[in-house]
């Protein structure tokens, strides 16, 4: 079969599915990814084809807000929509869409009569047992919730009305509005896959028929891959570190982020590997070690505490890692993991990007890296995880 993934937006958004695609490859399928330019090595690296979406999503530089996230996501898409029909291969036997790309994606697959599944990262419909990722983490009641869930999608209509309809003008389609496509996949139970574990959010008791919960896809990693010497010497040197990282969150805020952690580690008596990451994040210090990008499963397994961002694939990392985390969540999904991961005992509780201070993310470090709970809640994670296959899953999904 000739799959095509369709996946945009940041790091996080898309090396989960160099691991899926990888996987479905060796069952035996063709597999091309769809992505925006600056993931072309990270999709080739996993042996996948790689075409080229428009557009460069920006990264969030903070604590800005909902409203700055929606405004940024809205200029994304329309570049996105202008050449998403570009990459799509008539001959194509299945998309593969993400959150980011299913609004778009769905309509294609309706002009090229091209059968289509959903392939979330985030739990993105409505349910009664918590409220939507993106509006934050207090439950309004199981009405209430489901309530905002409803307004969540609104929103992401809004986001990409214009884009859908200068793409189904482009195709040729009558009108069709976000709204009412997402209608006509409801009434369909349109399949949606979703690649989180079931450790940090159960399937939700309220879901249709075709949602379903396959646990994490990982990011491709290959199987020779090695963690570099310099890395390896400093770990041999001292007590296990604890790893500190904003992935592509907090751009432009290294300088400042930068003498906060080298504070905060000071005063917890610890060592640190620091990931650059888009803040460009260093730290001096002979007890500290600046790194670039190194695969999470490699590196988390050796740390003794993860001080993160909360995007759902660090979380993910750190928990199948058995690691516990200090969360920093900066925003969009970011605090409802950060809440989940607190909510089963693997982390302290988050401190907002917008109010981490040296004092505070000291303090949480010293409890996480001391206090064997956290570890032991984050090891029981572990093992839960390690009995699910999600490619495995999406595999039978395809039959």
């Amino acid at each position: 079969m000739r799959i095509l993934i369709a996946a945009a937006g940041s790091r996080g958004d898309v090396a989960p599915y160099t691991g899926l695609g990888a996987g479905l490859r060796e069952a035996g399928h063709e597999v091309a990814v769809a992505a925006t330019g600056p993931f072309a090595a990270l999709v080739r690296e996993a042996g996948l084809d790689f075409r080229e979406l428009p557009g460069r999503p920006a990264h969030a530089g903070g604590a800005d807000g909902n409203r700055a996230l929606m405004r940024t996501a809205a200029a994304f898409v329309a570049e996105l929509g202008q050449g998403f029909a570009d990459v799509v291969d008539p001959g194509t036997d299945l998309l593969l869409l993400s959150a980011t790309t299913a609004p778009l994606g769905l309509h294609l697959a309706e002009a090229l009569g091209i059968p289509a599944i959903g392939t979330s990262l985030q739990p993105t419909a409505p349910t009664g047992d918590f409220p939507p990722p993106v509006l934050g983490t207090r439950s309004l009641g199981r009405t209430g919730n489901r309530l905002a869930g409803r307004f969540a999608l609104r929103m992401t209509d809004r986001v990409y009305a214009d884009a859908v309809a200068a793409l189904r003008r482009r195709l040729g389609l009558p009108p069709l509005t976000p709204a009412g496509m997402r209608d006509r996949q409801e009434k369909a139970d349109w399949r949606v896959l979703h690649g989180f574990s079931t450790a940090l959010v159960p399937r939700p008791s309220d879901w249709r028929d075709g949602l379903d919960v396959t646990g994490t896809w990982w990011p491709y990693v290959a199987p020779d891959r090695r963690l570099p010497a310099e890395v390896e010497d400093f770990l041999a040197a001292g007590p296990r570190p604890v790893f500190v990282g904003f992935g592509s969150m907090a751009g432009g805020k290294g300088e400042r982020l930068g003498a906060l952690v080298g504070g905060a580690l000071r005063r917890a008596g610890l060592r640190g590997v620091v990931q650059a990451g888009s803040a460009d994040l260093t730290v001096d210090g002979d007890d500290v070690l600046s790194v670039g990008d190194l695969p999470h499963a490699l590196l988390f397994p050796r740390m003794a505490a993860v001080v993160h961002h909360a995007g759902a694939g660090t979380t993910a990392a750190a928990l199948r890692a058995g690691a516990p985390s200090v969360p920093v969540p900066v925003t969009a999904d970011q605090p409802f993991w950060a809440a989940r991961l607190a909510t089963i005992g693997a982390a302290t509780e988050p401190i907002p990007f917008a109010g981490l201070t040296e004092e505070r993310l000291a303090d949480a470090l010293g409890r996480a890296v001391r206090q064997q709970s956290y570890t032991r809640a984050a090891s029981v994670a572990a093992r839960h995880m390690a009995t699910e296959d999600g490619v495995g899953a999406v595999l039978k999904a395809l039959g």
